[in-house]
């Protein structure tokens, strides 16, 4: 009882003082851009920069939280949530068809990098940028570091979704910005911008010696030869930014901090790419070895040590990797964003000598965001995806593992949860199984998940944020009735009544069935409602009762 106590006073204080982190970085970000020493908020206008900052932010709340619930909910039946969810349906219907998924998470991929480097353009400070009269020591921790960005950007633009979209896919997808955002994705994957992502699948699967399964046809002459046209261009493109950015870098025309020489400035974007690329495929394959046996895992030396602190315990590492990784992931981004930013200073000749329309449009990053995207994630997803073993069979990944671990548990990023509650509880997020059951629930009601992929090798589906469908529903939780069953009675009847209403002879009759349809569909959300405040009072009755047990305890230890 000592050690839960001690726990929760332990989260409680890491909770306080990340949110007074986030608060304080906040603000102080805030007043940069209003004393114009942003790039942004100097060069265009300080009004623009805020606005810019908090909509980039928002829109990667959706695009990091839809990521979740888009891997997630494929092996659930869609008809479970058809009426009492009809955006997710919609946005699940087309982007679970076919390869559709691949190519959501390819676009989505490149989306969060240029996100994050308009984040940096709007709010990143500027050399010898000072504000609020802050000590050198504060200045240097939060300004000069990024420091005051990476935590914005991992606490309000990235975690707090992903945690309430690992548990409420459902109800978090059911917007129209969720929507729009899942067709931006799509449209960067079809402009072939990343196609050359592809030629590396390719390649990955047969040094694996593996095919890569699809859930489409193959494809016809005509679309062939669209495709290996758009791998050309996507190649080119990747060529041609290596090179405009690494001469920038040379010239001294990116927004690199002064001092640092260029062969230096060259060798950190590399590795930093490098560390990104590790992060990046160690989630895929810590997903993929969590489904091996143990005598697998220990095939070598630091493949079996990774996994024991991998797996040790309860599993608490592994969510708390997710974590630490977030927050070692967009610290590269952010320095990876101002290496490779240009920045052409005024009578300076462009790089490479492009027109200044060019030049401006090479200014906003884009390019750096396109290597990274390429280079530095996907690449190396793909490669774990078709020798997870292999990628674990090293001493960095095992270091990266400690140090993730290690960020995760300064409890720096503590504060999420607590916007994580905040944004529920507006919200009125449900956990999924309140409206489809849990996945026993679902088997005995003829509606069992499916898998998604038979093998993994060449998909991107391992690499999200861990998304429950499956949570454990205790039984006290469902107290006062058997929700699962009637449910169930509630969707076989929308179901007849939907081919009622298509074989109807007359407006008449159609009109009856359709008002019948919306009682029952009433009925499925009285329901699910019904389900949340059972779920709530019990989980609330629980304690209380765990409580009265603390003080019997402390009354006998006392005797």
């Amino acid at each position: 009882m000592a050690a839960d106590i001690g726990a929760n006073s332990c989260t409680i204080i890491k909770a306080i003082y990340s949110v007074a982190l986030l608060i304080f970085s906040v603000i102080i970000v805030m007043a940069l851009i209003f004393d114009e020493q942003t790039k942004l908020s100097r060069d265009v206008h300080p009004a623009l920069a805020f606005v810019l900052i908090w909509v980039a932010l928002l829109w990667l709340c959706l695009v990091e939280g839809g990521q979740a619930s888009m891997v997630g909910l494929p092996p659930i039946d869609r008809e479970l949530y058809r009426e009492s969810h009809p955006v997710t349906f919609r946005i699940c219907e087309h982007g679970h068809k076919g390869d559709n998924l691949d190519r959501y998470l390819l676009g989505r991929q490149f989306m969060v990098l240029a996100i994050v480097f308009v984040i940096n353009q709007s709010g990143a400070p500027v050399e010898d940028a000072s504000v609020l009269g802050l000590p050198d020591v504060l200045a240097n921790a939060f300004l000069k570091s990024g420091l005051a960005m990476i935590l914005m950007t991992c606490m309000i633009g990235q975690l707090n979704t992903q945690v309430n979209a690992s548990h409420c896919m459902l109800d978090f997808l059911n917007d129209y910005g969720n929507w729009f955002t899942v067709k931006v994705a799509m449209a960067i994957e079809a402009s072939g911008l990343l196609h050359a992502s592809y030629l590396i699948q390719m390649i990955v699967a047969a040094l694996a010696g593996k095919t890569i399964e699809s859930n489409e046809e193959p494809r016809s002459g005509f679309m062939n030869l669209l495709f290996w046209v758009r791998v050309l261009y996507s190649c080119a493109i990747l060529i041609f930014a290596f090179f405009a950015t690494i001469a920038a870098l040379f010239d001294g025309k990116t927004t690199m901090w002064e001092g640092v020489p260029e062969v230096v400035a060259l060798i950190l974007f590399f590795l930093l790419m490098a560390v990104v690329g590790m992060l990046e495929g160690m989630q895929i394959a810590f997903f993929a070895v969590a489904k091996m046996t143990d005598e697998e895992r220990k095939s070598s030396k630091w493949a079996s040590m990774t996994c024991d602190v991998l797996f040790h315990g309860e599993g608490h590492n592994l969510p708390g990797f997710m974590v630490g990784r977030q927050l070692c992931v967009v610290s590269c981004f952010f320095v990876i964003a101002r290496v490779t930013s240009m920045d052409i200073e005024e009578g300076e000749s462009n790089v490479l000598g492009v027109s200044n329309g060019a030049q401006e449009f090479f200014n906003t990053g884009l390019l750096g965001a396109l290597i990274t995207t390429i280079v530095a994630s996907i690449a190396w997803q793909l490669v774990a995806s078709a020798f997870p073993l292999a990628f674990l069979s090293t001493p960095i990944t095992y270091i990266l593992l400690r140090l993730c671990l290690l960020l995760e548990a300064t409890g720096i990023c503590t504060g999420a949860w607590v916007i994580a509650a905040i944004h529920r509880k507006i919200s009125g997020f449900q956990r999924d199984e309140v409206y489809v059951g849990t996945a026993e629930e679902r088997a005995a009601m003829a509606h069992g998940d499916k898998p998604t992929n038979k093998s993994e090798v060449g998909h991107l589906t391992g690499g999200a944020f861990p998304a429950t469908h499956d949570l454990p529903l205790y039984d006290k939780w469902i107290a006062g009735g058997d929700f699962s069953q009637r449910r169930g009675k509630i969707l076989e009847n929308i179901a007849i009544l939907r081919e009622q209403i298509d074989a109807a002879s007359n407006m008449d009759e159609k009109n009856v069935y359709e008002a019948a349809l919306k009682k029952e569909v009433a009925a499925l959300r009285h329901v699910n409602r019904e389900e949340g405040e059972s779920f709530r009072y019990h989980a609330k009755r629980e304690e209380e009762i765990k409580k009265k047990e603390e003080l019997v305890d402390d009354d006998l230890e006392v005797a």
